[in-house]
């Protein structure tokens, strides 16, 4: 496992990461969250030994990445798809990193199919497009078979078929037991991927839980009713404290009650129910509802082209 125990990092006057204590344990996805300067890269590399912590620590297995004699053994990462060497091959690439950690041969072959790169492993990563590049540095954290995965934004440039590769990857390595640890803008993607959220802003955590319950317990949800007597009904939830607002199909949306309670004050009611569902919000809402105040880097509107 990962744990960080009041992890800070200053760089001059800025500080990156704040007094961050966390854990990230075997057998699960966990997804690392937060806005653009909140500290996630900066984590990630205290880990992997690439930056030294200002104060605090933060240990791979019990040890520090630097005292791990064979470190691919027990931990693999991507942290820039751009770190390998252009003018480099691709099996050379692989082939330093494995004898480095005293890694065969046979394991480079293995992983250079496993990643799909086996027809272009002798051409130079100069010539690799952004996606194979990601392919490529995600080999490299594989090479050592390691217990615990650390991939930085593994999905950008890669088409659908190489996400849906990383997220059955991803996941098969959680149910052998193991750890991952991902960061990603892809908001869809960690709450259809992750079992664990940490989510941190301004180098401070803000949440860390699993991902169902982080929904449940931000969210504000809705309750979607279908009812042919709809206006009958509308006045029973508002006298119950919920907040109604009709629909243009007719249904009705309901803020500030359980599904099983409306549906109990439409039975008390004799209003006949035909449709009852509860939606969530969506892990990108609930996110954006708790960032809000830690987003560092603020768009504009988009500027109007009317006129032009």
């Amino acid at each position: 496992m990962i744990e960080t125990r009041g992890l800070t990092k200053r760089f001059g006057a800025t500080l990156a990461v704040d007094g961050l204590s966390v854990t990230v344990r075997p057998g699960a996805i966990t997804g690392f969250l937060g806005p653009n300067g909140s500290g996630k890269s900066t984590t990630m590399r205290m880990i992997m030994g690439l930056d030294r912590p200002t104060s605090g620590s933060a240990s791979v297995n019990g040890r520090p990445y630097e005292k791990l004699r064979y470190p691919m053994r027990e931990i693999g990462a991507l942290l820039d798809a751009d770190a390998a060497h252009p003018g480099r091959s691709a099996y050379d690439h692989l082939l330093w990193l494995a004898q480095s950690n005293g890694i065969g041969r046979a394991r480079v072959a293995d992983v250079m199919d496993l990643v799909g790169l086996s027809q272009v492993a002798r051409k130079r990563v100069g010539t690799f497009s952004f996606g194979m590049r990601q392919r490529l540095g995600i080999g490299a954290a594989l090479l050592g078979d390691p217990q615990v995965l650390v991939l930085d934004e593994p999905m950008n440039g890669l088409d659908a078929e190489g996400i849906l590769w990383v997220r059955t990857l991803m996941r098969s390595f959680a149910a052998q037991g193991r750890a991952v640890f991902v960061s990603s803008h892809l908001m869809s993607e960690m709450e259809g991927t992750a079992d664990h959220v940490i989510v941190i802003g301004q180098g401070r955590l803000i949440a860390d839980e699993p991902m169902a319950q982080f929904l449940a317990g931000h969210s504000l949800g809705s309750v979607h009713v279908r009812a042919p007597s709809a206006t009958a009904l509308r006045p029973v939830l508002e006298s119950a404290g919920g907040r109604v607002r009709e629909e243009p199909d007719g249904s009705l949306t309901v803020l500030g009650l359980s599904a099983p309670r409306v549906g109990d004050l439409a039975l008390t009611a004799g209003v006949a129910v035909h449709e009852l569902w509860m939606r969530s919000d969506s892990l990108e809402a609930v996110f954006m509802k708790l960032t809000q105040a830690s987003v560092q880097f603020r768009a504009g509107s988009p500027m109007s082209t009317a006129g032009a």
